[in-house]
């Protein structure tokens, strides 16, 4: 369809990981691997949650929630990826493009929120232990997964609107593997200030408030520990929040890495390496850091193991 001297885009060429069909097959393989394992740990996680009573409680109902966002959030881009490495083809049309930005931005924003949720219900439960139960009710946890996945969609929504406003021409080479947001702005031939402002004021809102929500609940929650007078109680709490530090650090820390950083030290290269790390290893490595740093879940592994079939008692 011709706009003037404008040809609108249909479809775009996402950048390959390798030109070289040899590495292509090695990354394919790879990849597989890992998004196998990502689906095999988190499902195993979602199975043990659901079938063990004695893990019906806050913190793994939304443990339960993260492994399943983590699921969805490397469906999103990995299999179109692995199609991709191994039939050598770099194309996705326009709305598989839109489609693959919006469920892109609804998970990695739920995952946010949902992190947050997890160091506030520690905060409650180290902090302030005697009203753990009545602050942290089954009503209180599902409306807090709930506003999660709402605002999340909401805000995905938003800039995806915004996203099938623009016009695009000329080029149609998004430089990323999968259609992430900043890649895919560079291409619009029309202003794209609204769509800027609007990742400034959002992303910002969306990303941070939930970091900042994470950094004063570990402040108040070290600070608690500290003043244990039993070491075996400091050992105790810091065992419940250290996997919990860890999947955090390795989440927003290439997060903050990839979006937060002066456009000067901007790098294709490393772009990627990051992208792969929050998209494909995080996820993959959730539930093994959960599953080997917590008593909880290795009995609860163990009992499973001993059944012909998990029993469901939600």
């Amino acid at each position: 369809m011709e706009q003037g001297n404008w040809t609108a885009v249909t479809e775009f060429l996402l950048l390959s990981l390798s030109d070289n069909a040899e590495i292509r097959s090695f990354l394919f393989v790879m990849f597989l691997v890992m998004y196998l394992m990502n689906l095999l740990g988190n499902g195993i996680m979602i199975s043990l949650i659901g079938g063990n009573p004695q893990l019906h409680t806050p913190m793994y109902f939304f443990l339960g929630n993260l492994s399943f966002m983590d699921m969805c959030f490397t469906s999103v881009t990995v299999p179109k990826m692995l199609t991709n490495l191994l039939s050598g083809k770099k194309t996705i049309s326009f709305r598989g493009c839109l489609s693959q930005l919006y469920f892109f931005i609804v998970f990695l924003g739920a995952e946010c929120m949902i992190l947050s949720i997890m160091a506030y219900d520690r905060f409650i439960a180290i902090c302030d232990p005697l009203h753990y139960t009545t602050i942290m009710n089954r009503g209180a946890c599902l409306g807090m997964a709930a506003v999660s996945w709402i605002v999340s969609s909401l805000n995905a929504l938003l800039h995806s609107l915004l996203i099938s406003h623009l016009t695009f021409c000329h080029s149609n080479m998004i430089h990323h593997f999968f259609c992430d947001l900043t890649p895919l702005l560079k291409l619009p031939c029309t202003d794209t200030s609204v769509n800027e402002l609007v990742i400034f004021a959002e992303g910002s809102l969306l990303v941070m408030v939930p970091f900042l929500i994470i950094l004063i609940s570990y402040t108040r929650i070290i600070a608690t520990i500290l003043k244990l007078q039993s070491t075996g109680g400091r050992c105790k709490a810091f065992s419940t929040c250290s996997s919990h530090l860890i999947v955090v650090a390795l989440f927003y820390g290439t997060l903050m890495f990839m979006y937060l950083r002066p456009p000067s030290s901007y790098s294709l290269e490393k772009d990627r390496i990051a992208s792969v790390v929050y998209n494909v290893l995080s996820p993959m490595l959730n539930p093994f850091i959960y599953s080997l740093r917590n008593k909880d879940v290795k009995r609860a592994l163990s009992r499973s193991m001993g059944r012909k079939a998990p029993v469901f008692s939600w």
